[in-house]
This record gives structure tokens, C-alpha cells and sequence, in this order.
């Protein structure tokens, strides 16, 4: 009974979570650490994304501070931004949650940083998707690390999307398979005031506000920096 009930508590928290809709102020901050997110791992050269993975991306999305915990189930939540390429440079940015959880014997708590890369075509498609089950709708893989990691050519055509993170809590590693990431609509209205699909924004059919363009122009920079080391 204990059991079921802890269940139903986790499960009560991560929906709350994940419906409850943020106001601007949040957002704008939301951004800015997006921003500071990419900026600290790809400075970390020997954990960074490596640049021929940057160099092929077509959407990259942020999540930072997603959030972990268990207590006999376990479950994470988190709200990010994501960008795609277009024809005309970088996307405004469309906002996400991801929730997800797991069953087992756990116990503990965690917050992590993660970076999702989408590195196809079909990456970027899903992307553009209300929602998108990780491991099942998406090919999603850790990626590998290293500034100039040869490891970056063994994810090989299987994976759509790769998974990053920098871990602050008491969980060792964060595992995405069956998490879903959707389109946080209210999130969308309370930044966009109007509603727009993650469609419309993410192939550029939308102008990039002034407050998100350090996010979108970090993304740009990284990836024009992994074009320029290609042609060396």
C-alpha cells in the first residue's frame, strides 16, 4: 500500500509539474540558462560535443536543471528550449518539457543539465512533432564526448538524436529511453503571445525575439565553429 501510494504521489508531482505553465520572467531565464549551458560544455574541451557531431546538427534543445528523483518509482521532468537549422540561419526558439519514468528499488535525487542534438533529418522531424517517445519515436543515444572524439563516428546512422548531460545530484547517469518530449504550448503562448506549432517556429517561419537571440546565436556560433574546423 505504501508502495502505491508513493506511486501515486511521484506521478501526481511529475504531472503537476509538467502542466503547470511558466510566465515570461521564467522563460527569459529559462533562455539565459540554456545559453549558459552550451557555453560550459562545449568549453569543456574533453567533454564537450564533439565538433563533428555540432557540425551536422540540425536542431539542438536544452534542458537545464531537468529533474530526477525515486523513492521506490522513479520519474524526471523538465521544461527547455530547443532551435533547428533553416534555410536562413537558426530557428526561434520552441519550448519543451520532457517527462518520463521508471519502475525498480531506488532511492535518491538528481538534477542534470541535458543537451539533445538532432544530427539527421529524421532527427529534425521529430523534433517538429507534438510529442516524441524517446527510444521509441526517436533513436536517441549518449552521445560521445571529446572535443574531436573519434568515437563520434560509432553512433553511425542509428541515432536521430544524441543525449548529453552534466549531472549535479546523487544519480550517477540519467537514462531517457521512454521519456517524451512535447511541445509546451503554454509556454509557447505565454512567450509568443499567440499560439504557434512547434512546426511553425522550428523552420524559421517565425522572426527570433531580441531576448532569445544570445541562445540561438550560441547555437549558431558552435556550429559555425564545427563548419570552419571541417574545411581545416
Amino acid at each position: 500500500m505504501k508502495k502505491f501510494f508513493s506511486v501515486l504521489c511521484l506521478a501526481g508531482m511529475l504531472t503537476a509539474t509538467a502542466n503547470a505553465a511558466s510566465d515570461k520572467a521564467t522563460i527569459d531565464q529559462r533562455l539565459i540558462n540554456a545559453k549558459t549551458v552550451m557555453d560550459q560544455i562545449m568549453a569543456a574541451n574533453d567533454k564537450s560535443i564533439p565538433m563533428n557531431i555540432m557540425e551536422m546538427a540540425t536542431c539542438v534543445g536544452v534542458i537545464p536543471g531537468l529533474k530526477k528523483a525515486a523513492f521506490l518509482v522513479g520519474g524526471e521532468y523538465g521544461r527547455g528550449v530547443v532551435t533547428c537549422r533553416t534555410g536562413h540561419g537558426w530557428s526561434a526558439p520552441s519550448f519543451i518539457y520532457l517527462t518520463g519514468g521508471s519502475f525498480g528499488f531506488q532511492a535518491g535525487g538528481q538534477s542534470t543539465d541535458l543537451v539533445l542534438v538532432a544530427v539527421n533529418d529524421r532527427g529534425f522531424q521529430d523534433m517538429l512533432k507534438n510529442k516524441v517517445k524517446l527510444g521509441g519515436d526517436a533513436a536517441a543515444a549518449a552521445g560521445p564526448v571529446g572535443r574531436n572524439s573519434q568515437a563520434a563516428t560509432d553512433w553511425k546512422m542509428k541515432a536521430e538524436l544524441l543525449t548529453y548531460s552534466r549531472s549535479k545530484g546523487l544519480f550517477a547517469g540519467v537514462d531517457l529511453t521512454g521519456s517524451v518530449i512535447s511541445q509546451s504550448e503554454d509556454d509557447t503562448l505565454a512567450y509568443y503571445n499567440k499560439a504557434l506549432t512547434a512546426d511553425e517556429i522550428l523552420k524559421g517561419d517565425v522572426a527570433v525575439p531580441d531576448n532569445a537571440k544570445p541562445f540561438v546565436r550560441t547555437v549558431a556560433k558552435y556550429f559555425m565553429e564545427a563548419q570552419a574546423e571541417k574545411k581545416k
